[in-house]
């Protein structure tokens, strides 16, 4: 016997898709435990709150646009304010919003796009310039990798399950 997954189109863009629909339903799972109680809450003085460290890993999926519709991000022309969520549900709708417009950005590229570079800078300092491709594998999706990672560990040190993430965890045996 045989399984099967959906059939991806013969293109970057869907194979993207993809990774970010496993990895956006895996951070959902994880989003959803985290109590609107605990959003102060932090493990050390140098640490993200609980709060910060969620809505992070929320906005990451929404990188996606800004990454593939321009050629660079420059801090010193944007006024950041991190999203600071009310409630648990208010920290998921975000997420879901996040993912739904990255997915709809990646279906209206084509591949010639990825190969496009693209440079994160502070004014004259340039952070990296590399092709799209590159900055959405390492700078966002192994960047939501890394802290959703932090996140489980968050959950765990305030004795909430773990959801399983890529194989059972200690409190969800089963996948």
């Amino acid at each position: 016997m045989s399984t099967s997954s959906p059939a991806l189109s013969n293109n970057f863009s869907s194979a993207l898709i993809a990774e970010i629909e496993q990895e956006a339903a895996t951070a959902r799972k994880c989003l959803e435990r985290v109590p609107a109680e605990k959003f102060d809450w932090k493990p050390h003085e140098k640490s993200m709150s609980f709060v910060r460290l969620a809505s992070h890993v929320a906005e990451m999926f929404g990188w996606t646009p800004s990454t593939m519709q321009d050629a660079e991000l420059d801090f010193s022309k944007m006024d950041y304010k991190p999203f600071e969520p009310a409630t648990t549900a208010d920290l998921v709708e975000f997420l879901d919003k996040n993912v739904a417009e990255a997915i709809e950005t990646l279906r209206n590229c084509d591949d010639s796009a990825f190969m496009e570079n693209w440079t994160m800078r502070n004014g004259e300092q340039v952070y990296f310039t590399m092709p799209k491709a590159v900055v959405m594998r390492s700078f966002v999706m192994n960047h939501i990798v890394h802290h959703r990672g932090q996140l489980s560990v968050y959950l765990r040190m305030n004795d909430i399950p773990v959801p399983s993430i890529y194989g059972p965890s200690a409190d969800e045996g089963q996948m």
